[in-house]
């Protein structure tokens, strides 16, 4: 699906052009160009980007073709960046999906390249319709408004990312399992591909902040400047919430620990109750030796019942003798 937007200073806001109107708008030098290619197939894509653009081969074979993690290279009259939304899995949750977002921004327009549904795009059209602003200011400031949105989108995840850990650490001192482990091994891989991303994407925002280009206006830096500050926000928190997750999985190793142990003490005290029993039944068990006089004392009903109650009593005041001890 190929979506355009235009803006005319004379006619204003265009939503819909066919793709034989691109080059007589491009050749105008005037107004703002908006082209997003979502899902579409880049047998079809090549063509118009390199013959109505004038986009070099190699930065359309890294859009088309190649992933890439967030970079920029600057081609003089244009900019080629690459930068990635985040989107959570509902299926898996604690888990995240990187999805790549190719841009193209020039002086008078911006191309945008993904594979998947990206919402920070719908978000950014909506808010172009409702207020032309951003159109108005140049491709610059349309950029740095896909940016802010794109950027915007990681909070709900790391918030939902620190909700995850919270309901970890209550499994661990709840019910800890298997499914705990792999919870928090996911919220660690998660973790592991935030800083991946957002620590390139900060280089990237930290260019467009302060190095010269021919398309970005030097009083748009300070935008840009603005989401490069979040970023490095965002990235000291994902880094305390690497923390914490290194933290929980230390408890919940310590918490399974504890219990082991706390089995074995309860498998030793069992065992170590049932021993006198069993040294009185192999006592009165053995059978090595013939009695060379009447032992039908041994086998009479009170003999039983002194050996039943020496029986029963003896854990009972090992079971005491323990507790005061303080093993229990």
């Amino acid at each position: 699906m190929i979506r355009t937007l235009y803006y005319s200073p004379e006619g204003g806001l265009i939503h819909f052009l066919t793709l034989e109107e691109l080059p007589e708008v491009l050749k105008r030098g005037a107004g703002l160009l908006w082209v997003d290619f979502e899902d579409t197939l880049p047998e079809s894509d090549e063509p118009l980007l390199r013959q109505v653009f004038g986009f070099h081969p190699l930065a359309i074979d890294d859009a088309l073709q190649e992933t890439h993690v967030p970079k920029l290279d600057d081609w003089d009259t244009y900019l080629y960046i690459v930068l990635n939304a985040i989107k959570l899995i509902e299926d898996s949750p604690g888990e995240i999906e990187l999805l790549e977002l190719d841009v193209f921004v020039g002086k008078h327009y911006l191309v945008t390249h993904h594979d998947q549904h990206i919402a920070a795009i719908d978000n950014t059209m909506q808010a172009i319709e409702r207020d032309d602003r951003y159109l108005k200011n140049g491709a610059d400031r349309l950029l740095y408004r896909l940016i802010d949105e794109l950027v915007n989108q990681y909070m709900p995840v790391v918030e939902h990312l620190d909700s995850a850990i919270d309901q970890a650490e209550d499994q661990i001192f709840n019910l800890p399992g298997p499914h705990t482990l792999e919870k928090i091994f996911s919220l660690k891989r998660t973790i592991i591909q935030l800083r991946r991303v957002i620590g390139p994407q900060r280089e990237v925002l930290n260019k467009l902040a302060r190095d010269e280009y021919a398309v970005i206006e030097p009083r748009t830096r300070v935008y840009f400047r603005d989401i490069y500050d979040h970023l490095v926000r965002m990235q000291d928190l994902i880094e305390s919430i690497r923390d914490l997750v290194s933290g929980v999985l230390d408890t919940y190793l310590s918490v399974v620990n504890n219990r082991m142990n706390d089995i074995m003490k309860t498998l030793t005290i069992i065992t170590t109750f049932f021993m006198p029993i069993s040294f009185i039944a192999s006592f009165f068990g053995m059978n090595y030796f013939a009695p060379t006089t009447p032992l039908e004392a041994w086998t009479s009903r009170p003999a039983f019942f002194v050996i039943l109650g020496l029986t029963l009593l003896t854990p009972l005041a090992m079971y005491s003798w323990i507790r005061r001890r303080g093993w229990m």
